[in-house]
């Protein structure tokens, strides 16, 4: 665990993860309605629903990881 508090300098930015936890937690439950919105509204375009439904979670993913690992931010994409 002091690996983590270090890379992510928690301690430094006033935090810890048990409060790292809960915000990502709570950022999830924010932003999951979006996984099922999306794929529908593009759907009613011509796009195909599981296809959208995939996209949205790999870039979603991909892009909150790049913010968090990379640019030592915590924004969710």
């Amino acid at each position: 665990m002091g690996s983590i508090k270090k890379f992510f300098k928690l301690e430094e930015n006033g935090s810890n993860i048990s409060r790292e936890v809960i915000a990502g937690l709570t950022t999830f439950f924010a932003m999951v309605y979006i996984i099922f919105v999306n794929p529908t509204i593009l759907s009613a375009a011509g796009m195909p629903w599981g296809g959208v439904f995939v996209a949205t979670i790999l870039a979603t993913v991909i892009g909150t990881l790049v913010m968090g690992f990379f640019a030592n931010v915590p924004y969710a994409v």
